[in-house]
């Protein structure tokens, strides 16, 4: 270390270490989640995450690994297995690339389906 001249420099093991908040991690998880679903009709609710992270050891340093659940509403018929795996595909890259959090687990909860537009919400589906 040296303080006049260089710039003072701070060895790997001796730095401290950034915490980011679950709320944070919330946001940009629900964002992603937006991403990936696209244009919804208008009185779908918006989607939400929560978040739960917790510290675990990655070859011998601490990593945060971030559980993800995201809420959101879909529109009907489509295939739900599909959107709901490509929403967790693209919250566990957004999450990760983002904050640089492991995401080992995103669960996706479908809280309601909009019939799709030209069928009448009266009308039954199969």
């Amino acid at each position: 270390m040296e303080l006049h001249g260089a710039p003072f420099t701070v060895p790997p093991g001796e730095r401290g270490a950034t915490r980011i908040a679950d709320r944070v991690v919330a946001k940009i998880a629900s964002q992603a989640a937006r991403e990936a679903v696209g244009e919804l009709p208008k009185d779908a609710a918006r989607p939400y995450a929560d978040v739960v992270v917790r510290p675990q050891a990655a070859e011998g340093r601490p990593v945060d690994a971030a559980r993800v659940l995201v809420h959101l509403e879909l529109d009907y018929p489509c295939d739900i297995g599909s959107r709901c795996a490509a929403v967790r595909r693209h919250v566990a890259e957004r999450v990760g690339a983002w904050v640089g959090m492991e995401v080992p687990e995103v669960a996706v909860h479908v809280e309601r389906l909009h019939p799709a537009r030209g069928q009448g919400a009266a009308g039954r589906t199969r």
